[in-house]
């Protein structure tokens, strides 16, 4: 049990949390925030290597790009469980389980690069450990950097912390892959030992850490909402702060990562035909750029913020209609220059998207369902990831111009939506 939240097995109730001591509490949400490096890494590792799979296993391409959406089928679930039972049960235990989750599937990945029928287990206890982790380890890194934990901390910048370290797992993680799978010995086996050795790394400086979770007394306990229990609990559409996530939240949500998934899973297969012998290469630098330009962006992300979370989303979703819109020439001349440029608007809209929701999350969550409404978030932004699945189906029917300039109308559609749909609240 944790030295800052802890029972009293003779009294039998919680007591209060310790106060933070100074320098050394501050450390607590920094050495947590590495989990989820870890897991923003692991779930771009794999697309990196997509190209490598094809050539050098022979997989054809509606294999390799199924493979890439199975993860968000074992993301889904590891989500709406880990949410709730991190809820009841505690942050931390559930994010150190996630996490021994997400090193097994870099080996189920690994060995899947001889026994084949491994790459979907792999792929799919990927999302769900990672799903896990993005419910539980949010909350925790949120907590950790934030009072009693730390004495003064910015709401919004506490709130964001676990976005950040996932962006730069999604980075890191491609661009690691690519480089070692284009020149190192068995690319789609040692592609993976950089995670495994950054998982085990966040594992050793996150166990010493404390719970986070603050439980309510039972005698003065008031549910702010209606009672849900279990982790199958019904997303909050009856509370005001449930109505509020499903109006504000909700229609964002899923351009969130459907902008990133399309720069750096379905750009550089549109281009790829100049670029003969550097494929995935080419396809880990666009792993880097995407999620990169999402954290070049947060500085800008938080001064709107500050003045106005609707405007944070108005123009992030403008930033990514511009990325689709440019996305199209870029695929229809077959420019990896112009594509790049692409992916580089794609991954700012997607942080300041990201940036606005775990904001507003934050703000309208209570304390008690800070990682269930967590949870519901990541589960209808992973949603997006689907998207580059649907465009390869619907690619056979209509060309991948229209499709790329379709989803720029439906962006802007969405950002007036939003602004219409939340026009009294700022």
């Amino acid at each position: 049990m944790s030295a800052t939240t802890h029972h009293d097995k003779t009294r039998g109730r919680w007591r209060s949390p310790r106060p933070a001591r100074p320098g050394t509490a501050p450390r607590y949400g920094l050495r947590t925030a590495w989990v989820m490096m870890a897991s923003g890494w692991s779930a771009n590792q794999f697309s990196a290597l997509l190209g490598a799979y094809r050539s050098n296993l022979g997989l054809s391409e509606s294999t390799v790009t199924g493979l890439f959406a199975v993860y968000v089928v074992g993301l889904v679930p590891g989500l709406l469980v880990g949410g709730p039972l991190a809820d009841r049960h505690g942050r931390r235990p559930v994010a150190l389980v996630a996490l021994g989750v997400n090193l097994a599937s870099s080996v189920f990945l690994m060995v899947g690069s001889t026994a084949h029928w491994l790459l979907l287990p792999g792929r799919f206890l990927t999302g769900v450990g990672a799903g896990a982790l993005l419910a539980a380890g949010s909350a925790w890194v949120k907590e950790l950097s934030s009072p009693p934990f730390v004495a003064e901390a910015a709401p919004a910048a506490a709130a964001k912390r676990a976005g950040l370290f996932v962006s730069a797992g999604f980075a890191s993680g491609g661009l690691v892959a690519s480089m070692i799978a284009q020149w190192a010995p068995h690319p789609l086996v040692t592609a993976y030992l950089p995670h495994l050795v950054l998982a085990s790394a966040a594992g050793l400086a996150a166990l010493p850490v404390p719970e986070s979770r603050q439980p309510r007394p039972a005698a003065t306990a008031q549910p702010t909402a209606p009672a849900v229990t279990g982790p199958g609990a019904p997303a909050p559409s009856t509370s005001a702060y449930g109505r509020r996530f499903l109006r504000a939240v909700v229609p964002l949500a899923p351009w969130v990562f459907a902008a990133p998934a399309i720069g750096f899973a379905t750009l550089p297969g549109l281009v790829d035909d100049g670029l003969s012998g550097w494929q995935t290469v080419y396809a880990g630098i666009m792993t880097a750029v995407v999620p990169g330009a999402g954290l070049v962006v947060q500085p800008l992300a938080r001064r709107l913020a500050a003045r106005s979370r609707l405007a944070t989303a108005a123009i992030g979703m403008l930033v990514t209609t511009a990325g689709l819109a440019l996305a199209a020439p870029a695929a229809a001349l077959e420019q990896p220059a112009l594509a790049l440029v692409s992916g580089a608007l794609l991954g700012a809209g997607y942080g300041l998207a990201l940036t606005y929701a775990l904001t507003e999350v934050a703000a309208l969550a209570p304390p008690d369902r800070l990682a269930r409404l967590t949870a519901y978030f990541w589960t209808t932004a992973y949603v997006g990831m689907f998207t580059p699945y649907v465009i390869a189906l619907l690619s056979g029917t209509f060309g991948m111009t229209t499709l790329l300039l379709t989803g720029a109308v439906l962006a802007v559609v969405t950002c007036v939506g939003l602004l219409w749909l939340n026009r009294d609240e700022e």
